[in-house]
C-alpha cells in the first residue's frame, strides 16, 4: 500500500495518479524492489520517455499521435514508480527531487514543441509551415515558466531566509482574484498544457485530422494551447503576486 496522504494531496498528485497509475505502479513496485536499479535511473528513464513522446509526434498520422500518448503514460508510471522505490528502500535525496522537476520541465516541453513541430509538416510539398512550430515552441515556453513560476517561490523563500509556504498562502489576498483564481479551478483549462492531457488532447485532433484530411485540427489545437499557455502563465504570476506565497 502507498503510505498515508500521497494519493490524496491536494497538490503534487496529479488525477491520473490517483484514478489509476498509482495502482499499476505498484505492481511495477514489486518487480523493481528488489532490483539494482536505482530511483535516479528511473527518474532519468522517466525522463527519456518523455522527450521520445515529444518526439514520436514526427510521425505522421495518428500512428505518431498514439505513440506520443503511450510513451506519456510510460512517462507518468516511471514518475510514480521512482519516488516509491526510494521511499521504500529509504533512498529519497534531494538529487533525486532535483532531477524529477528538471524531467517534467523537459518532457512536457519536448511534447508541446513536438506538437508545433507535427503542425509544421516537415515533409510536407509546400516545405515546412514555420509559424506552427513558433507556436508550439510559445506553448512549451509556457508550460516550463508555469512550473518555474511555482518552483521559483521556494527559491525566493529559501534565500529569505523563511520556510516554505503552506497550501493556505496559495489565496490571493483580494476578494475579487480569490474567485478568479476559483473559477480557473473549476474549469482546469490550464490542464490542456500538462503532459498527460496535451498528449490525449493532441490524440484527439489527430483523429480528427484522419476524419477530415490534412492538418487543420492538429493546427487548430497547436493555436489553443499556445493561448492557453501564455495566458496561464500571466494568470499564475498575478495569482502568486496577489497572495501571501512571498510574504
Amino acid at each position: 500500500m502507498h503510505p498515508e496522504g500521497v494519493r490524496d494531496r491536494r497538490s503534487g498528485e496529479h488525477w491520473a495518479g490517483r484514478l489509476y497509475m498509482r495502482e499499476v505502479s505498484l505492481r511495477v513496485d514489486r518487480r523493481l524492489v528488489g532490483t539494482r536499479i536505482t530511483p535516479n535511473r528511473l527518474t532519468c528513464l522517466m525522463v527519456v520517455a518523455g522527450v521520445l513522446a515529444g518526439a514520436a509526434l514526427l510521425v505522421p498520422g495518428l500512428p505518431g499521435a498514439l505513440l506520443g500518448a503511450v510513451l506519456i503514460q510510460v512517462y507518468l508510471l516511471l514518475d510514480c514508480v521512482d519516488g516509491e522505490i526510494a521511499r521504500w528502500r529509504g533512498q529519497t535525496s534531494v538529487t533525486g527531487v532535483y532531477l524529477d522537476r528538471v524531467g517534467h520541465y523537459l518532457s512536457e516541453a519536448a511534447l508541446l514543441a513536438g506538437f508545433g513541430l507535427r503542425g509544421a509538416d516537415l515533409r510536407g510539398t509546400e516545405g515546412p509551415q514555420w509559424l506552427w512550430a513558433f507556436l508550439g515552441t510559445l506553448a512549451a515556453l509556457g508550460a516550463v515558466l508555469i512550473k518555474a513560476e511555482t518552483d521559483l517561490v521556494d527559491v525566493a523563500r529559501a534565500r529569505s531566509g523563511l520556510p516554505a509556504a503552506g497550501d493556505e498562502a496559495a489565496v490571493p489576498r483580494s476578494s475579487g482574484l480569490a474567485l478568479a483564481r476559483r473559477a480557473a479551478a473549476a474549469l482546469k483549462f490550464h490542464r490542456l498544457v500538462g503532459g498527460v492531457e496535451a498528449s490525449l488532447f493532441i490524440l484527439l485532433v489527430a483523429v480528427g485530422d484522419l476524419i477530415a484530411g490534412g492538418l487543420f485540427w492538429t493546427r487548430l489545437g497547436i493555436a489553443v494551447l499556445a493561448g492557453i499557455a501564455l495566458l496561464q502563465t500571466l494568470l499564475h504570476l498575478v495569482s502568486i503576486l496577489a497572495s501571501s506565497r512571498l510574504r
